[in-house]
């Protein structure tokens, strides 16, 4: 599960627990996260900013396949079909976080594979400490092609081609050093501890800015229109200076 909380301005969305079950995306927990997020939407005024963080060794090891084979009760089919659904209710967290009204920060503290690290992407920073952990896109070795909005934001967010073809087709698993190289996170930290102070002082900054919300989300979403496409989320134009 996840929960939210307000300090400040700076809103701290955090997956709760020792990572046991290693923070799989499943829809109880698709369910919250959405929920989170809708919240921090709510309480939005200018300057607020969002951290994304979590407990344990794992930041997320993507969809919950042990949930779809249980769910399922024992039929193939049956699991393929929770992980089609899992997928399209992931989908409106990315949509949910392209379109958030403030400043987003991931603190990748441990392993982020598959749709784990397509949420970390999902954010408009990503800090990861550098001692453990690792980014891993898992579906070619999976046997499994990449749903249209996954293979969107990557290509929104990774400029290196030779870096997309690493994380896709062939499935390098990526250390926090060589993936600040490959343009695939902001920043390494020597611990945890120190990605998720780093966060915070990047958070503290930007609300400094108090930067009207609504503004900054047309913005973003300006900047990434395959994805929004994808997404179906549509801009407009918002003027709130005073001319």
């Amino acid at each position: 599960m996840c929960t939210l909380e307000k300090r400040g301005n700076i809103f701290y969305l955090t997956f709760t627990g020792d990572g046991a079950d290693q923070h799989r995306l499943n829809p109880t927990l698709i369910a919250s996260i959405r929920s989170a997020l809708s919240e921090a939407k709510s309480q939005s005024t200018p300057g607020t900013v969002l951290i994304t963080l979590a407990q344990g060794k794992f930041f997320s090891n993507g969809f919950d396949l042990l949930w779809a084979r249980s769910a399922s009760g024992g039929s193939p089919s049956k699991a393929v079909d929770l992980l089609r659904h899992m997928v399209e209710l992931f989908k409106d967290v990315v949509a949910d976080l392209i379109s958030l009204p403030m400043p987003t920060i991931a603190a990748v503290t441990g392993h982020a594979a598959a749709a784990g690290l397509l949420l970390a992407m999902s954010h408009d920073y990503v800090l990861m400490r550098r001692d453990r952990g690792v980014l891993y896109m898992s579906e070619i070795d999976m046997g499994m092609t990449l749903p249209d909005y996954f293979t969107a934001l990557i290509r929104s967010k990774v400029a290196k081609p030779e870096s997309r073809r690493d994380l896709l087709l062939r499935g390098v698993r990526v250390k926090a050093e060589e993936a600040v190289a490959k343009g695939l996170i902001d920043s390494a930290h020597d611990s945890g501890e120190k990605a998720v102070e780093a966060a915070v002082r990047l958070g503290e900054e930007l609300t400094k800015r108090k930067w009207d919300g609504e503004v900054y989300a047309e913005i973003r979403k300006s900047l990434y229109p395959e994805i929004c496409g994808v997404l179906g989320l549509t801009g407009k134009s918002v003027v709130k200076a005073r001319l």
